[in-house]
């Protein structure tokens, strides 16, 4: 599945809500984002970007200290939760664009059902469905602060000689996602678009 158009914007006041799932990955309701990650985190709709330039780097960012799941971690291009009743591609775009000043020219979809949970240090887990997403752009990232602290471009198999080899740390999903990548028929450019069909039902009913 491959996207076509805009993103939404997020009122800035509105309480922004996730989709929580069962282990079907059917919707059962929504939550408030900011009291969703906790010791027991339900199972919920979530994200993942890897953003590739035309010279086939990777564009990897440095999660803010502020954040409450793995601060300071580094790991893949953008995460984040379609809010309800949002495209997931255009959730895409619309974090792309909040958290890096970043417009895509093609959002694609390559694991449609990728689903982790991990624990941090302190407890908190992290528990989602979360499809991901190849996204292409030649622009250079103007990150918010609050969100993502730092940014590099790093070609791709460099990428995953440094984290297979245990050089180079970098979030729980984002390794994860890494080996299921890795999987795939040939490099970034070769990955086959997946359909909407393959995408958990909570994701199809949220999809254009």
């Amino acid at each position: 599945m491959s996207w076509n158009g805009g993103a939404q914007r997020l009122d800035a006041t509105a309480v922004e809500e996730v989709v929580l799932l069962d282990s079907d990955g059917g919707r059962i309701g929504t939550a408030d984002k900011s009291t969703v990650h906790h010791r027991d985190t339900p199972l919920h709709l979530a994200f993942s970007a890897y953003v590739f330039n035309s010279r086939r780097e990777l564009l990897l960012t440095r999660r803010a200290a502020t954040k409450r799941t793995w601060p300071n971690v580094w790991t893949n291009s953008c995460c984040g939760h379609p809010l309800p009743g949002e495209p997931l591609p255009s959730a895409v775009a619309r974090r792309l664009g909040d958290e890096l000043g970043l417009t895509a020219t093609a959002i694609d979809l390559v694991l449609p059902r990728f689903r982790y949970r991990a624990e941090m240090s302190n407890g908190v887990v992290e528990n989602e469905l979360c499809p991901v997403y190849r996204v292409r752009t030649e622009m250079e990232p103007t990150p918010r602060l609050d969100e993502v602290s730092e940014t590099r471009w790093i070609h791709w198999d460099d990428f995953v000689g440094a984290v297979f080899s245990d050089e180079f740390t970098v979030s729980p999903w984002c390794a994860e996602q890494m080996r299921a990548l890795t999987e795939l028929a040939g490099g970034p450019d070769d990955w086959q678009v997946a359909a909407q069909a393959e995408l958990p039902p909570a994701a199809r009913l949220t999809s254009e």
